[in-house]
């Protein structure tokens, strides 16, 4: 959420953001309906004192006198509460508004209609070149026994799947090698939950906008998560933090869900895009400074490189446009990795700054040397999502008999074997 000073100071800059991300909000709408709220307000608190004066006055008067001063304080408390529900509507309307606002993005973010017109800005790796026809992963798990999607989708229904055998073990080893990578970089290991409040997912901005995606337990006001991002963040909901114990790094091995709304017929086959994964995310919270948050934003970026080189998949990293960037994220790198099915890179990384989009919501400060309180700075990044990583690793290191070659990095998480299959 942005503060509404800095909307009143500059709207047409806020308008033009908004349209570019494609968040259609009407700012003149929302300034006027906010001046309209402090006129309301004052008008309120301007009866409320003429209100106190007159009962005051009670006590002394004359009973003649009193029958009238009753009439004019019954007449003020109708008028009061005339104003008090009109107030009430107005800030509804209101603040129902500024949750979809969009935050600017920084002045070097590519203009953009869609993921389309991402900008390119690295490489790393070499795409294999097959010397017979390779397989898919649908295949490949299948011969192999690690995927079963018929059984998936009598359990769960489309999108759904079973990892078991191998599978699971795969699974399992990259998630162990991605968590010790974490513990190695100084990160904060938790167990979360994966079914959180609206105020959580408020407070991340995941909610209104994102709310079709989710799967929302409505009898009990619940939804599960799409990524621990969302209870990592509001963990110090509400909560003003020392400066010195910044920055926060912390990590969280959680099962992600999501709906994959708008998204029928496209990338059904396969691990690609499903409603449940399994998921290593990091989240950051840091003083209120544009450097440091770069910093940090290249330190979370260059750990989902890192996992990517040591497991030996080529990559590409692309700097996200305008209208693919998220209502709250100020700058936004994904990372795609190397998918021979699909011929072409697959998203499997995105690395996010919000500077204090997040954090307004939430209500989480820092208190600093001089005991003044800001709000804290957040940014988050996958470091790994199974299914998609997986998916690689198969197509890729498969080889002519069929089996899997397993990156030297992973081999002492499988017992030491060097293919599976």
């Amino acid at each position: 959420m942005l503060d509404i000073k800095y909307i009143r100071e500059n709207p047409v800059l806020v308008q033009n953001a908004t349209n570019a991300k494609n968040f259609p909000v009407d700012i003149n709408k929302l300034l006027d309906l906010e001046r309209q709220t402090r006129v309301l307000q004052g008008q309120w608190e301007e009866l409320q004192s003429e209100r106190n004066q007159l009962s005051k006055t009670i006590r002394n008067a004359s009973e003649s006198e009193k029958d009238s001063i009753k009439s004019k304080v019954l007449s003020i408390k109708e008028k009061m509460e005339g104003i008090h529900l009109e107030l009430k509507n107005k800030k509804t309307d209101f603040d129902e508004m500024m949750l979809k606002v969009a935050q600017p993005a920084r002045d070097d973010v590519p203009i953009g209609k869609d993921d389309q017109e991402n900008v390119e800005v690295k490489k790393w790796g070499e795409i294999p070149q097959f010397e017979f026809k390779p397989q898919d992963h649908v295949a490949l798990g299948k011969n192999l026994g690690m995927i079963d999607f018929e059984r998936g989708v009598k359990l769960s229904g489309s999108r759904s799947y079973v990892l078991k055998k191998d599978g699971a073990l795969l699974e399992q080893a990259l998630l162990r090698f991605g968590y010790d990578k974490l513990l190695e970089h100084g990160f904060q290991a938790m167990s979360v939950p994966v079914l959180v409040n609206e105020e959580a997912m408020l407070g991340t901005g995941y909610f209104p906008l994102g709310k079709d995606q989710a799967y929302y337990c409505e009898k009990d006001k619940m939804a599960l998560v799409g990524t621990s991002e969302v209870p990592m963040c509001a963990f110090h909901g509400n909560e003003v933090l020392q400066e010195k114990d910044l920055p926060l790094r912390y990590m969280a091995q959680t099962t992600c869900f999501r709906r994959e709304a708008g998204t029928y017929g496209k990338d059904t086959r396969g691990l690609y895009r499903v409603h449940q994964f399994q998921k290593i995310e990091m989240v950051v919270m840091t003083a209120a400074d544009k450097e440091s948050t770069d910093r940090m934003h290249e330190e979370l970026l260059g750990l989902a490189e890192s996992l990517l080189q040591d497991l030996g998949l080529a990559y590409r990293v692309v700097y996200v446009c305008t209208g693919d960037l998220g209502q709250g994220q100020v700058r936004k790198h994904d990372v795609e990795t190397w998918m021979p099915s699909r011929n072409s890179y697959g998203e499997t990384h995105s690395c996010s700054s919000f500077y204090d989009f997040q954090a307004r919501r939430l209500k989480i400060k820092y208190k600093d040397a001089k005991g003044k309180k800001h709000l804290v700075y957040t940014l988050n990044n996958t470091l790994l999502a199974a299914p998609r990583i997986i998916l690689a690793l198969m197509e890729n290191f498969q080889t002519k008999e069929g089996k899997i070659a397993i990156p030297t990095c992973l081999q002492k998480y499988l017992g030491g074997r060097t293919h599976l299959g």
